[in-house]
């Protein structure tokens, strides 16, 4: 006879496998996190902020073909590979859009990118040889495709969205992390202890949480400032209430358990009693509470861009993407506002499923 024995853990592991809707959430997500850390490796643009402008060929359709002539910098800024790959080349080629160009001895010349019965420009460019680490010209002229098209700005949407995965990737992370430790810890607090210290605690849960979630994050991201990690922290601070609520309610059912009693007669302290024994046999709601945090981190990240209060230009952020473009919906361009839309949809939608499957997968009655 097989006795094998089965930890609830193992068990949980067995039953989300056999999720395949979760399963295939949870490979989007990690999928997601890849092109979120390796962003600038992967976007044609990898400029600081994929912030390449190019007016003459703005709110071009997606798979846009054009000629580009690319101007090396003479003289290249210091940088590290790392930084390189978190932050952009900040020498990247500078780019013009042109329709035809002739390559003689000594120059480039070209037409300048226009339409229609638009007059052309031509432009000459002299041929020099640049030294960095080895010889190149400090002119050349590539095919290029604009797979999403551009936005108004005529810069690569593709390169934009891509990069703009790390703001609601990150701010997914950040945010739930701020919520888990505050949340944990007050609502640790409140459950184990109860009493004048619960009602006050209690107290400044329902005040926070009668305050419109959307109302507090514009308010605290004013106080804070306009920023990048502000509007993390923002939004971190107005999602503990739920975690504290749902620990609370944990702790005060499982401390009447007996190996709570167990502990406390063996001598040990109240923080290891929680810590140690309480808290790891409670974590299940708490992760499901998490997935769905993040999913809303997320939504309400996108809300504060579009409202122009999250992510400062030139960040790319999928919100302020569909601010910048919503009008464009009227115009016959409804991609340039719908694609960033489907974004924030599909990863919000991949967290809500996961969170799903872990509340299967974590409820001991199935």
């Amino acid at each position: 006879m097989d006795t094998k024995p089965t930890s609830l853990g193992r068990l949980a592991y067995k039953k989300i496998i056999k999720n395949k809707v979760g399963m295939l959430s949870l490979w989007y997500i990690v999928l997601c996190g890849i092109v979120a850390v390796f962003a600038y490796l992967i976007a044609p643009d990898n400029s600081p902020n994929a912030n390449k402008m190019h007016l003459e060929i703005h709110t071009k359709k997606p798979f846009f073909k054009t000629k580009i002539l690319h101007e090396v910098k003479q003289t290249k800024e210091p940088q590290t590979y790392v930084n390189k790959l978190f932050f952009g080349d900040k020498n990247a080629t500078l780019e013009i859009p042109i329709n035809t160009y002739i390559r003689t001895k000594d120059t480039i010349v070209v037409d300048l990118y226009s339409e229609g019965n638009i007059i052309k420009k031509q432009e000459k460019f002299p041929i020099q040889n640049i030294k960095f680490k080895t010889t190149k010209e400090r002119y050349f002229v590539q095919n290029k495709t604009f797979y999403l098209g551009t936005d108004k700005y005529g810069r690569d949407l593709l390169s934009r969205m891509l990069i703009g995965t790390r703001i609601s990737f990150f701010i997914g992370f950040i945010a739930v992390f701020i919520s888990l430790v505050i949340g944990i810890s007050i609502g640790s607090i409140a459950g184990y202890f109860g009493g004048k210290i619960d009602t006050f605690i209690m107290w400044l849960i329902n005040v926070t949480w009668s305050i419109p979630t959307l109302l507090m994050v514009i308010a605290i991201t004013l106080a804070l400032g306009k920023g990048f990690w502000q509007v993390f922290i923002a939004v971190g601070l107005t999602m503990w209430v739920e975690v504290a609520r749902v620990v609370r309610g944990q702790i005060m059912s499982a401390k009447q358990q007996q190996y709570v009693e167990a502990a406390s007669a063996l001598g040990y302290s109240n923080f290891r009693i929680i810590t140690k024994h309480i808290l790891p046999n409670i974590m299940g709601p708490v992760i499901v509470i998490s997935a769905a945090n993040f999913a809303a981190a997320i939504l309400i990240e996108s809300g504060l861009s579009f409202l122009g209060v999250g992510a400062q230009p030139p960040t790319p952020s999928w919100g302020a993407m569909i601010k910048d473009h919503y009008n464009y919906i009227l115009l016959g361009k409804a991609y340039l506002a719908v694609i960033p839309g489907l974004a924030i949809m599909s990863l919000v939608m991949a967290f809500m499923l996961i969170g799903n499957a872990l509340r299967d997968a974590l409820d001991v009655k199935n």
